[in-house]
């Protein structure tokens, strides 16, 4: 698929307003699963400090979740851009959203866990900073 060309009529939205079909189907486009019926609205409005909406015109075409423990860990989950609009820094640009309006919340810190082929966009793109952690595969 060719990318389309960059637009002004981007704009973000932390905790924006979405619907579930919307948000499903660009989980599944982006990671490459069927098509499920979450209830994403119910789930982020329940644990999550908030959420960052990406859309082209009335388009979701990225969404990134930040879930959080209640105190100062918040939690990057489900960074996505639809993919006809990957590798023009859109997925940087919701990241960007998240560790502000963290930061903005009081929140000291931001976790992200995610696959090696994604070390260069979160450790050199986004500015995290590489630390142990640990991992129990419950399934």
């Amino acid at each position: 698929m060719k990318p389309e060309a960059p637009s002004a009529e981007i704009t973000t939205e932390w905790r924006g307003a979405f619907d579930n079909a919307e948000v499903n189907a660009l989980h599944a486009e982006c990671f490459e699963h069927r098509l499920f019926a979450d209830d994403w609205w119910a789930q982020v409005n329940q644990h999550s400090l908030g959420w960052v909406c990406l859309r082209q015109k009335a388009r979701l075409i990225g969404f990134v979740n930040v879930a959080w423990d209640g105190g100062v860990h918040a939690f990057v989950l489900d960074t996505m851009v639809t993919p006809g609009r990957q590798r023009q820094g859109l997925a940087r640009t919701l990241i960007e959203e998240a560790v502000a309006r963290s930061r903005a919340t009081g929140c000291e810190w931001l976790h992200v866990d995610f696959d090696q082929h994604l070390r260069p966009f979160y450790f050199v793109a986004c500015g995290f900073t590489p630390t142990d952690a640990g991992l129990i595969a419950l399934k």
